[in-house]
């Protein structure tokens, strides 16, 4: 079927930064057939869409981000050491029902905001994927792998066996990419390191991982390695494959030398809500871009930023990097916008396929819609997208031509039917969270 959206500022993201200020784009079965301008003959379609005067960009992608984490949302957001405090003892107890119906909120979330694709690691991924298959979503998704007995294995060894499975599985899925996850350096050994790296070379699958994000994780290869977690992976080969680095706050010019020095297979997720909301540190992009590092954006999970937005994440990027560096002139909010779609996608390895609107590719799109009182004027469309647009501006979404969004709403789900279906799950866990609320905040 084809599909003609017509009346919209098309901004292509492509290498020559294209854009039609009165465009269409015509899309046939999951494929962008055709881009050009109203004054051309215009295609003939089954179905036309009127953008009124919309913006339509390439479907924005969440780098970094923990679906199955929505319950944890507001939850002791202001306690320091909330990871080992808070999260690592609540996850112990979680179910693959509470990640299924979790995973299933958080995409509707991404979806309803513009995201087409996200990358995840977490536990019972397996019920991740059946929630982004079911959404019509694009997702990149690793079992998480750590030494230290969670909700769905005891050990690294039993996570490594079935993430082998779960990338069997998965493999050849038109949308889901089976990633491995291991959580963190500190948090794994080497022998799980090495056995990751081993079925990651084996069945060509990515590596996400945390890197160089808190500071008792740089304090830990110091005192026992004299190294940085950085040179640790690099002596353990780990950047000989394609490698998700989630955060990269602590980065010293040899660790960013390094990464450089592997930016065919290396990029970074940049977490600029969560890393400044946990008071950890802004990362170097400025540096790591000079170096020719891809960059993408991210959320991380629901408990860590609060939204799963990427509107979010690139107003933040702006001010915190404009701040930091004390200049008003640095990234542009073409630059910004770029990080948000084609950068993640040179981020997942997937830039020959989605990221930009061109003809041949994948036709995962966002129209974001010019009539609410915040989008106006609009004299630089990539500045209202940085600056003033948000999430409830998103009027539709198609991922692989299929619209998964129409009218602000979900096409094949209702939102208060997946809210009701998470609540039923949340309540044991509710009781028990206010239980170490109550403990932390008296501790």
């Amino acid at each position: 079927m084809k599909q003609l959206i017509t009346n919209v500022y098309v901004i292509t993201m492509d290498k020559q930064s294209r854009v039609y200020k009165d465009g269409y784009l015509l899309i046939e079965d999951d494929l962008i057939l055709a881009i050009g301008s109203m004054d051309d003959q215009l295609p003939n379609a089954e179905n036309i869409i009127d953008g009124k005067g919309g913006i339509l960009l390439p479907g924005m992608i969440n780098t970094h981000t923990h679906t199955g984490m929505i319950p944890f949302r507001s939850l002791g957001d202001d306690v320091p050491d909330r990871l080992r405090r808070f999260l690592f003892p609540l996850e112990k107890k979680i179910t693959k029902e509470f990640v299924y119906h979790s995973a299933r909120y958080a995409i509707a979330e991404m979806l309803l905001s513009g995201i087409t694709c996200f990358s995840d690691m977490y536990y019972f991924e397996e019920e991740v994927a059946k929630a982004t298959d079911e959404l019509h979503a694009r997702g990149f998704l690793g079992e998480t792998i750590i030494n230290q007995p969670v909700c769905d294995y005891n050990n690294p060894f039993d996570a490594l066996c079935g993430a082998e499975k779960f990338i069997k599985k998965w493999s050849n899925h038109p949308r889901v990419t089976p990633m491995i996850a291991p959580h963190a350096p500190n948090t794994n050994d080497e022998i799980s390191l090495l056995e990751t790296k081993r079925l990651a070379d084996k069945y060509n699958v990515p590596i996400m991982m945390h890197v160089a994000e808190m500071t008792y994780e740089m304090e830990y290869f110091q005192e026992h390695y004299e190294t940085t977690p950085v040179r640790y992976l690099e002596k353990l080969g780990l950047f000989n494959t394609r490698f998700i680095l989630a955060h990269g706050i602590f980065l010293d010019e040899k660790d960013q030398q390094i990464l450089s020095n592997n930016r065919s297979r290396v990029g970074i997720s940049h977490c600029i809500g969560a890393n400044t909301k946990s008071a950890k540190g802004v990362a170097p992009i400025k540096q790591l871009i000079s170096k020719g590092l891809s960059i993408g954006l991210g959320t991380d999970g629901p408990s860590s930023g609060n939204t799963l937005d990427m509107f979010t994440q690139m107003k933040m990027v702006g001010n915190f990097h404009k701040t930091k560096e004390a200049d008003r002139s640095l990234f542009p909010a073409k630059e910004i916008v770029r990080m948000a779609t084609i950068g993640g996608a040179e981020v997942l390895g997937i830039e020959d396929r989605v990221g930009t609107l061109e003809v041949g590719k994948q036709a995962d799109i966002v129209l974001i819609e010019t009539k609410s009182i915040n989008m106006f004027p609009i004299y630089d469309p990539y500045a209202v997208l940085v600056y003033s647009a948000n999430a409830s501006n998103v009027e539709s979404v198609w991922i692989d031509g299929y619209q998964v969004v129409e009218d602000k709403n979900l096409v094949d789900e209702s939102l208060e039917r997946l809210r009701e279906k998470l609540s039923e799950q949340m309540v044991e866990f509710v009781a028990e969270a206010k239980k170490i609320a109550d403990y932390s905040t008296n501790d």
